[in-house]
């Protein structure tokens, strides 16, 4: 990035809250919440949610767990045990709050940075790590856990989860998918293409773009003169945003809008309006191209400090309950951090397996070719 084109995103920093229609409107786009920052429930008549006691502090066991995972990743990445890592601080809400309004049978096809909805759909966080570390290709079952594996290119997952949606219409089943990507990925042509198959064969998919107002380095207001969830009418079906710091609120959202794809209706798309607290990845410098005082006024509508505040507020959980939260986070640390440093390193020669179905000449003699190589350095006889 130029000292010239830093200038000019640092001028053009995406907005502390939703400014981006048309000029002149004079308007806001209605955003979804119900949970302010400060931890007040209120209600929302188009979309209703009704909780108990317990599963709200499930949600915040589930906030606190993913923060933490994500925050040990990032200091595994940083002491050399990982080649990268993409943070989803900031992102909790919009991930935990729509991977808990996923039933069984529901399938979501991510980005690399839901890490959030990965916990939700219970695959192993070592399992993501793995992959990170380059020792695994992803390391789940896709169709066990109905969570496909992580999709680098960016805005492809949306075509594949389209694709999966067509087809199961074809199945009979009342099963919905939901495709994750981000405010960046929505200029990708393929995020358009799969808006147009959705639309026209009424696939049952939700499209949930995490709009955390920056893809790298290019802010939203960069990227589209209307909120990103107004395209949906363009192609013929709902758009709403939601409050992504809210995860009643995104859980209550994506739950009609999974429910209203599954009934025949055709797709949605979710915007969750929420904050990248840290870098794009392990490899990025946020301070480079955007101001502190833009995170610091997002640090105060942080996800688990509201729906803290909530507990506080209604009686809902004590200090004991918040401390057994707080030791399962140090122990899931210390898994992870185990886990990871003890992974053992691959055999090296099984790049050259499945490269075709049958046994192949060519790959033979590469193979042998390589095992000479690597047996000529110290060590090397190991392979």
């Amino acid at each position: 990035m130029t000292v010239k084109s830093t200038a000019r995103a640092r001028k053009k920093a995406a907005p502390a809250v939703p400014d981006n229609l048309p000029a002149g409107s004079g308007a806001q786009p209605e955003l979804i919440q119900l949970l302010t920052p400060e931890g007040e429930r209120v209600e929302h008549p188009d979309y209703p949610l009704t909780t108990t006691p317990e599963e709200l502090r499930d949600l915040y066991r589930d906030l606190v767990l993913v923060r933490r995972f994500d925050a040990e990743a990032t200091s595994l990445q940083r002491q050399g045990e990982l080649g990268l890592w993409a943070s989803l601080l900031g992102q909790e809400a919009a991930q935990v709050g729509s991977g808990r309004a996923m039933r069984t049978g529901d399938y979501a096809f991510p980005t690399y940075r839901e890490h959030g909805v990965a916990w939700c759909r219970d695959v192993d966080p070592l399992n993501l790590l793995g992959m990170f570390r380059g020792v695994n290709h992803g390391g789940w079952d896709p169709n066990e856990k109905n969570f496909h594996l992580y999709t680098i290119v960016i805005g492809a997952q949306a075509l594949h989860a389209t694709g999966y949606a067509m087809g199961i219409t074809k199945d009979g089943t009342d099963d919905a998918v939901i495709a994750y990507f981000g405010d960046g990925a929505s200029s990708q042509g393929d995020v358009s293409e799969a808006f147009t198959f959705a639309s026209v064969y009424n696939a049952p998919v939700v499209f949930f773009c995490q709009n955390n107002q920056w893809a790298i380095s290019e802010p939203t207001t960069n990227q589209t003169k209307i909120p990103l969830y107004r395209r949906a009418s363009g192609f013929g079906f709902p758009g709403v945003r939601v409050d992504g710091n809210d995860v009643l609120a995104c859980l209550a959202v994506t739950r009609w809008a999974l429910d209203h794809a599954r009934s025949g209706n055709g797709p949605v798309l979710v915007e969750a309006f929420t904050y990248r607290m840290g870098a794009h990845t392990t490899s990025d410098d946020p301070t480079r191209y955007r101001l502190a005082e833009e995170t610091e006024a997002w640090r105060a509508k942080d996800p688990i400090s509201r729906l803290k505040a909530h507990l506080d507020r209604e009686g809902l959980a004590d200090e004991a309950f918040f401390a057994s939260v707080e030791a399962k986070s140090e122990e899931l640390g210390l898994r992870v951090r185990e886990g990871v440093r003890s992974m053992p390193d691959p055999d090296p020669t099984l790049i050259f397996d499945h490269v075709y179905a049958e046994p192949h000449t060519l790959v033979d003699e590469e193979r042998a070719e390589y095992v000479a190589y690597a047996a000529s350095f110290e060590g090397g006889e190991n392979l």
